[in-house]
């Protein structure tokens, strides 16, 4: 089954990477509007004020050595490399995204600085202990087995070292709300048709996995409000002529993408789908 989801997100984002730097830039991840969503920012300064504000939330002060685990073509490698004048290794099951990646690099004259490799996030290619931060933005809901990725990012991380994850989830079902209805699995199950997702899980969810691995210090945030507005910009951007004549040239895959953007909107719009952050340290 992993090979065959593998194979999925690699056609998936080898087809519309080039289309989504074109028309929306390096960052393939939600924006911030502040966390009552209503700060009026175009969408490349809200994927910025994510990342500004990911870092604040997430305490993080300094990095030597990071990995960014699902890292596109390199937006956050290059950003947190530039920014806190540290090594980061970014990697993606993409060869184009890797490609480009590494060409963005030289581009910014980070080559010394970073590197881009095609791995797989449930076997990193990298020794116990290498890195002083995990950083996972939004690449959680495209694994296949959510227990084996987070013990691969403990296993990775050095003692004292963090992991930031921000990935898409679906609502808690420990409350009143109880369990997923059909109609919200179905919902659900067209999302991850669409976007080569194998399933999503809810935030207490995480968070019980991580202290399973035996994470400490952890943390959990709701920010579904502060990143709704950002599928609107994508929708009303979507529509441009350059944007429709790009989808069409990508293909099928890419097309069923934008065509699916709603479903996304409405998902949050219900509390369906939700925008969940964690934050954990690994023992001394």
């Amino acid at each position: 089954m992993a090979a065959q989801l593998y194979q999925q997100i690699r056609e998936f984002y080898d087809a519309s990477s080039p289309l989504w730097e074109s028309i929306w830039g390096e960052h393939m991840h939600h924006g911030f509007y502040g966390f009552g969503g209503t700060e009026r920012l175009n969408r490349r300064q809200a994927q910025i004020e994510l990342i500004e504000e990911f870092l604040a939330w997430g305490k993080v002060e300094q990095i030597e050595r990071f990995v960014d685990v699902g890292c596109g073509i390199g937006g956050s490698t290059l950003y947190l490399a530039e920014k806190f004048n540290a090594e980061g290794v970014g990697i993606t099951l993409s060869p184009v995204q890797a490609n480009r990646a590494t060409e963005r690099a030289a581009a910014h004259n980070l080559t010394e600085q970073t590197e881009f490799k095609v791995a797989d996030a449930l076997n990193m290619p990298f020794r116990d202990g290498e890195f002083d931060l995990v950083w996972t933005l939004e690449s959680g809901e495209h694994m296949p087995n959510k227990r084996q990725f987070l013990q691969e990012c403990t296993r990775v991380l050095k003692p004292g070292g963090k992991l930031l994850m921000a990935t898409w989830c679906h609502r808690p079902t420990d409350s009143v709300a109880g369990s997923l209805t059909p109609a919200e699995q179905k919902h659900l199950e067209e999302i991850y048709r669409v976007y080569c997702l194998p399933y999503v899980i809810s935030l207490p969810d995480y968070q019980a996995i991580a202290a399973e691995c035996g994470l400490v210090s952890i943390e959990t945030a709701d920010w579904s409000t502060a990143v709704a507005p950002f599928w609107d910009q994508v929708i009303d951007s979507a529509i441009s002529p350059d944007a429709v004549i790009g989808v069409v040239k990508a293909g099928w895959q890419t097309i069923q993408g934008a065509l699916a953007l709603d479903l996304m909107k409405s998902g949050f719009r219900r509390g369906l789908i939700r925008y969940g952050l964690l934050q954990a340290t690994k023992p001394q």
